[in-house]
């Protein structure tokens, strides 16, 4: 990395929880604003929900052209599932609305139900998502109690490996799947398919494509960088 924003960088950053992509971008551009002067475009490829963490891609200048190719990469998540219930936004971002039963959950049960999300399949993304819906973000709609139907999506699911499981209720899987692939939905739809109900309590992408969140620098690590290297003082 170097100090020419305008000329294009590719930038990875750690996204923290409780931030919207959406933040990450706007303090990045206000950083380079603030130490360089410069006054950039700067993207991202592939939205994070504000409670997920991890792995998120920027471009500055003109390498947000490459932006599109970047979004179309495969994604790597390692997600936290709570069996048992299930809220409105399929996370914890929003309150418990229904209570299922758990006691028929075993290991076999669910390495086996795991299995059928494997490959191609058509997936409905949550209401409480970023996707465009008359001109609104469906989240914006779903909060205001609006009726929100979205069309379901051609989706790919390459990888599942199960990194723990502590029955009855929490299973932590490692993912690999396309772009477009919502994990919240998938937590919810293999609650359905298990007979309960399920929703993420934790959420970090791990890769996309190539890039890999151990090359990532947290927003402090970014602010360290152009202040000491791109101060225009």
């Amino acid at each position: 990395m170097n100090c020419d924003f305008a000329g294009g960088q590719i930038l990875l950053i750690d996204k923290p929880s409780g931030w919207t992509s959406f933040d990450v971008v706007a303090k990045v551009r206000n950083l380079i604003t603030k130490y360089t002067g410069q006054r950039v475009k700067v993207g991202h490829a592939g939205t994070l929900d504000p409670m997920a963490t991890g792995l998120l891609i920027l471009a500055t200048g003109k390498k947000t052209k490459s932006l599109h190719a970047l979004q179309m990469q495969d994604k790597e998540y390692i997600a936290t599932i709570k069996f048992g219930a299930t809220t409105p936004s399929f996370d914890a971002d929003t309150q418990i609305d229904k209570i299922y039963p758990v006691e028929h959950l075993t290991q076999e049960l669910i390495e086996k139900t795991l299995k059928q999300f494997l490959g191609k399949q058509l997936q409905y993304p949550p209401k409480f998502s970023a996707k465009r819906l008359k001109g609104q973000r469906a989240y914006n709609l779903a909060r205001q109690g609006k009726d929100v139907e979205l069309k379901p999506v051609e989706i790919e699911i390459k990888e599942i490996q199960i990194l723990s499981l502590n029955l009855p209720t929490e299973l932590t899987v490692k993912l690999k799947v396309s772009k477009g692939t919502y994990i919240r939905a998938f937590a919810r739809d293999l609650g359905f398919k298990l007979n309960t109900g399920a929703y993420l309590t934790y959420l970090r992408r791990t890769a996309i494509g190539a890039y890999n969140v151990d090359d990532a620098l947290t927003i402090k690590e970014f602010e360290n960088f152009v202040s000491t290297h791109c101060s225009k003082n």
